[in-house]
């Protein structure tokens, strides 16, 4: 079957299942077509509380799953690529933060939402790439432990006079990005702004133009009125650039920048997940509530 015979079964399954289908900024080109909503993985999980639907298709990772299952707890939230994780979600556990705690025991624990609901469950709030500054902030305590992302650790800790405390984790998609990235792209692209993502080292936030999250990265890009921009994010975002706001040019800060896990998703995955209704992501709900008090008090800030 090709994929317009592929699509046609999704939309008319997707009314049948009463389901929508939400997909992360980095998913493959058609996976974002035939999505409902197309943001970030918070932004997503709030969406699919809100949106009417009792199936929640989520294309993304695990995690992000996971968020929409704690936020939307009497739903049915399926992730058709099941083995779709994230590398920095899985560099720190439980156990780890537990551990944490007794050698930090003023710190408050601040958990980025790529992390898993357990780890959600032992932290104190938890934060998006876009709101970190501000839920430091926002804390009583003077010190802070920010897992799992030392790179977004580092980037907060120029806007706070808090102690940021930094987990040795990273995400291997943006930590590989350099430097020298920055400047062969401004001399292959002059005059183009650079946007990179706060995940990225610290060296390449001092050499870009912006820093944003995906989002705010695609807000910049629609509102700006520069012609060009270099983009250092996964670069499953440029299809959506060029979809949403054309007429501009966009280039990856590096060729290397492709999360294999974001791209397992494909439409044939999603057709299948809406014929079996699986595979179903759950949270038990002694994890579940705990994590849910942690995004909600982040929302509350927010």
């Amino acid at each position: 079957m090709d994929d317009n015979g592929i699509i046609e079964k999704i939309i008319a399954l997707k009314e049948e299942r009463d389901a929508i289908i939400l997909a992360h900024n980095y998913q493959e080109g058609p996976v974002q077509d035939v999505a409902d909503l197309i943001g970030d993985s918070l932004e997503l999980s709030r969406a699919a509380a809100s949106l009417e639907g009792g199936v929640i298709v989520f294309c993304g990772v695990d995690f992000m799953a996971e968020t929409a299952a704690i936020l939307s707890p009497h739903k049915k939230v399926i992730l058709p690529a099941r083995d779709a994780g994230c590398p920095m979600a899985e560099m720190v556990t439980a156990e780890e933060i537990r551990s944490a705690r007794e050698r930090f025991p003023d710190a408050a624990m601040v958990a980025y939402v790529n992390t898993t609901a357990e780890v959600k469950a032992e932290s104190d709030i938890c934060c998006t790439s876009a709101n970190a500054v501000k839920i430091v902030s926002s804390l009583e305590e003077d010190q802070v432990l920010f897992v799992p992302d030392r790179n977004l650790a580092r980037y907060v800790a120029r806007f706070t006079k808090k102690q940021v405390i930094p987990w040795e984790g990273y995400c291997i998609v943006h930590d590989q990005i350099t430097a020298e990235d920055v400047t062969l792209a401004k001399k292959g692209h002059p005059g183009a702004e650079v946007l990179v993502h706060p995940e990225c080292r610290p060296e390449v936030i001092d050499a870009a133009d912006f820093v944003y999250s995906t989002s705010g990265m695609i807000h910049h890009v629609c509102q700006g009125n520069k012609p060009d921009y270099i983009i250092g994010t996964e670069i499953g975002i440029l299809y959506r650039m060029q979809k949403e706001c054309p007429g501009k040019s966009y280039y990856p800060l590096s060729g290397r920048a492709v999360c294999s896990n974001m791209k397992k998703t494909s439409l044939s995955l999603v057709l299948r997940s809406l014929e079996n209704l699986a595979p179903q992501v759950t949270v038990p709900e002694h994890v579940a509530s705990r994590a849910r008090n942690a995004i909600e008090r982040m929302l509350a800030v927010t």
